[in-house]
């Protein structure tokens, strides 16, 4: 079963958005493209000004190197697709009669299901697995005083192993906000 996600529709009243509903929406490149724009602009922003920019992410140019059916097919699909689809799942509000988008609090939560994995990459969750794996194991070793872990008193050991948690946390949480929509100029996946 699939559990509800709860976001605050900005009224003080709770809405229900299911995960299914929320991958659908970031299932999409434009979608995300259109999510990242609105958190980095934090406010309302004209479909024109929105298909431009995302037209220009999409094919790697300037927005001023645009051509006019490049916009036009970024403007038509958000128009009659993506805006309303957003709108329906709640993490905007799109006003298609004068032509704004406006991000709701339900676009904060996004973040949280974006764990971006590119390439030879692992993700997070089996880094750390891996991490406490490998610490439990030198905690037993150190326990048993196999050599060459009895070399060193056990507090060492138990430091090393406290200062490795703490930098991975430190560099995962740098990675994070690097892969965190809206923070920078470009998508987190154009970088």
């Amino acid at each position: 079963m699939v559990s509800p996600i709860q976001v605050d529709g900005g009224d003080g009243l709770a809405a229900e958005l299911s995960e299914d509903e929320l991958f659908e929406v970031l299932s999409n490149r434009r979608r995300r493209f259109a999510m990242h724009l609105l958190k980095r602009e934090s406010e309302t922003v004209e479909i024109g000004d929105m298909a431009e920019q995302i037209a220009a992410w999409e094919n790697g140019v300037d927005t001023a190197e645009l051509t006019g059916s490049e916009r036009k097919r970024v403007y038509t699909a958000l128009q009659q697709s993506h805006l309303p689809k957003m709108e329906r799942v709640g993490v905007v509000e799109f006003n298609k009669d004068r032509g704004v988008i406006e991000p709701t609090p339900a676009l904060e939560n996004v973040d949280l299901y974006m764990d971006v994995v590119e390439g030879r990459e692992i993700p997070w969750s089996t880094y750390y697995l891996g991490l406490s794996t490998v610490g439990i194991a030198l905690t037993a070793a150190v326990w048993v005083g196999a050599w060459p872990f009895a070399l060193l008193p056990d507090a060492g050991w138990m430091l090393a192993i406290v200062v490795a948690f703490i930098s991975s946390a430190v560099i995962h949480k740098h990675y994070t906000a690097e892969m965190k929509t809206g923070e920078s100029e470009e998508p987190p996946e154009l970088r």
